[in-house]
């Protein structure tokens, strides 16, 4: 099979859980394989996720953070899901202190219900694939809790998202 330039193009950034949900939907109902490239416009400031790829029990989205970026402790109450560091680093944290250390090429696991929070690399964007699996795919893939078992909206200011700032012309490819 020979790629084109269309099957290249950068995929659109989901800014909210309706827009991550809605991609998930929209490509979870092809029946054949999905090709897609990871390439994404690094931001300045904030954080994005492009889907890139769907089925009813799988997604995998390509996030990218600005050098200090960050996120709450929370768990996924109806996946697990895997992250792959593509670029920068990380320190992961665990609800009692824990903290990990990641760079290019770890990858993290992270079973459904385990709370963690982790933060970008000052000095340097991260960029990490992540691949979900849905425990029950009639349920929302997306739902998050507190650490008190509270609903926790991933794209809220509790936990830390500002708005999205790219760079110009620098790109992860």
């Amino acid at each position: 099979m020979q790629s084109t330039i269309a099957e290249r193009e950068v995929a659109p950034i989901a800014n909210s859980g309706k827009e991550w949900r809605d991609a998930i939907a929209q490509m979870a109902q092809r029946k054949t394989p999905s090709f897609f490239h990871m390439r994404a416009r690094l931001p300045k400031q904030g954080r994005t996720n492009q889907v890139l790829g769907a089925s009813t029990q799988m997604n995998v989205v390509l996030k990218t953070y600005a050098s200090g970026g960050e996120n709450e402790i929370h768990a996924h109450s109806n996946e697990d899901h895997l992250f792959v560091v593509l670029q920068g680093g990380a320190t992961f944290f665990g609800p009692r202190g824990e903290e990990r250390i990641v760079e290019k090429n770890d990858c993290v696991l992270i079973p459904c219900g385990a709370l963690y929070s982790f933060h970008a690399n000052e000095g340097e964007q991260l960029v990490m694939l992540r691949v979900g699996a849905a425990i029950d795919p009639s349920t929302d893939v997306l739902a998050r809790v507190d650490e008190h078992g509270a609903p926790f909206d991933g794209f809220s200011e509790k936990n830390k998202e500002v708005p999205v700032i790219l760079e110009q012309d620098l790109w992860f490819e």
